[in-house]
């Protein structure tokens, strides 16, 4: 058996950063990852995906070309074996700086294998028995399958295998309307395929706000792409040419299916009860403000703790963890006000609350909004989808959150996550001097806005 000072489960936005903090200061630790270092924003998340949708941005605006003045003679084709080793080119290099990165620690140890729990202090890999009185878990999340009548009898494709393709579908169906199905719905359209998104629920992104879900719908929709939400009832079944997918009444030929129906964290394999871990119903691991399991000496950190699925927040985990363990302070979990974007283009943009959330909590609340063809920068670049939407606390003036679905609106957003972070009141912010042209400029006017509701 050999002993660390700590021991780390996965290598995604969190473990292996706190792993090399800990290595620098001369700890003994011992990385495990089953797949490929860096997780899902490197190798099948953020990076990948990413590069995919900066590549369909280039064909989009290349087609536009001539409402600029610029003309491109001829049909613009895509070249999906280039598209595709473009993205594998971004997340090869990160993976490698990552390898390269560990190797040069000295007291890091990185071991490609399955870890599995033997007790609560000792985990087995490779047929080797390793222990540590601080165990780190970083396991991350992989897709969910939905049990769908047909579903098991065809080739489908979820978001880990759909950036692999180097191939144009011709009609690629999607299920599920949310976040990851929405970005490659424009995607794949940009490129060419016609493509049809199916929501079971009522709207697109149902975390948003109504009118957020519905101007991105209508962002879709002038697009080409077909959108079918509050279906009750989908089956598949093989065709000559694809896949049959039934909704309700209607039939829609698929060369390529997409399943996009959430996620699941890779808790249930581990070994956790050997350990005394508990997970909930969904498989998450439930952890305090400072993210340590109900068992002393173990953390979870990033997707698997159910406490925001994104690499920013897996990140933020690692400094809390950070902060805590090796800096003396007391950093807490319940201090991160969430932030998000959807990379559809234009992006989403959002922070805190929504109006939604904001009412609920029984304050009086302000709301302002502001179309984006109020923008100056979105008329100069011809883009003015969206708008712009802010949610303030009437009495303390504080700014309870914010949406801003429009060019560079994941950008733009920082400014309020900031003035959110720093406890500015919106009057404050109001009276701040941005720079023109561009869209951030136009935060106070929304703020200088806001009425009760």
């Amino acid at each position: 058996m050999e002993t660390f000072d700590a021991i780390f489960i996965g290598a995604g936005q969190a473990g292996p950063f706190l792993a090399a903090r800990m290595a620098e200061k001369g700890m003994k630790v011992a990385l495990i990852e089953r797949k490929f270092l860096g997780g899902t924003c490197v190798n099948a998340g953020c990076m990948p995906t990413k590069t995919l949708v900066a590549s369909a941005r280039a064909a989009h605006v290349t087609r536009r070309g001539a409402d600029y003045g610029v003309r491109i003679p001829g049909e613009i084709n895509i070249d999906m074996k280039t598209v595709r080793s473009r993205a594998e080119t971004v997340t090869m290099n990160a993976r490698n700086g990552l390898s390269d990165w560990f190797a040069g620690m000295k007291t890091m140890t990185v071991i490609s294998g399955h870890a599995r729990f033997t007790a609560p202090k000792e985990v087995l890999v490779n047929g080797e028995t390793l222990t540590a009185p601080k165990i780190f878990l970083n396991v991350g999340a992989r897709p969910v399958i939905p049990d769908m009548p047909g579903l098991a009898d065809i080739d489908f494709l979820t978001s880990t295998g759909i950036i692999h393709l180097d191939s144009l579908p011709k009609h690629l169906t999607i299920i599920g309307g949310s976040y990851i199905g929405l970005e490659f719905a424009q995607m794949y359209r940009r490129f060419g395929s016609h493509v049809t998104v199916i929501e079971r629920g009522p709207k697109l992104a149902s975390h948003e706000d109504e009118d957020i879900s519905d101007a991105i719908a209508d962002i879709l929709i002038s697009e080409g792409i077909r959108i079918h939400t509050d279906v009750k009832d989908i089956r598949f079944a093989k065709s000559a040419n694809g896949t049959t997918v039934t909704i309700d009444s209607e039939t829609i030929e698929a060369s390529h299916v997409l399943v996009a129906t959430g996620r699941t964290p890779n808790t249930d394999d581990l070994g956790l009860d050997a350990a005394g871990v508990v997970t909930d119903k969904h498989g998450y691991i439930p952890v305090d403000d400072r993210l340590s399991t109900n068992v002393e000496g173990i953390w979870a950190l990033g997707d698997c703790n159910g406490h925001g699925a994104f690499t920013h927040t897996s990140y933020n985990d690692f400094e809390i963890a950070a902060a805590n363990l090796l800096d003396g302070e007391d950093r807490k979990l319940s201090s991160r006000i969430l932030a998000y974007a959807l990379y559809i283009d234009p992006p989403l943009g959002r922070v805190g609350m929504t109006e939604k959330q904001a009412r609920a909590t029984g304050r009086r609340i302000m709301v302002s909004t502001r179309p984006m063809s109020k923008v100056g920068r979105a008329n100069e670049r011809g883009e003015t989808k969206g708008f712009m939407k802010v949610v303030a606390d009437a009495e303390s003036k504080e700014i309870l959150g914010a949406a801003i679905l429009g060019i560079e609106g994941d950008e733009v957003i920082h400014g309020i996550i900031d003035a959110m972070n720093a406890g500015t009141t919106y009057p404050v912010l109001q009276w701040s001097v941005p720079i023109h042209p561009t869209v951030s400029e136009l935060i106070p006017t929304l703020l200088g806005d806001l009425k009760a509701v």
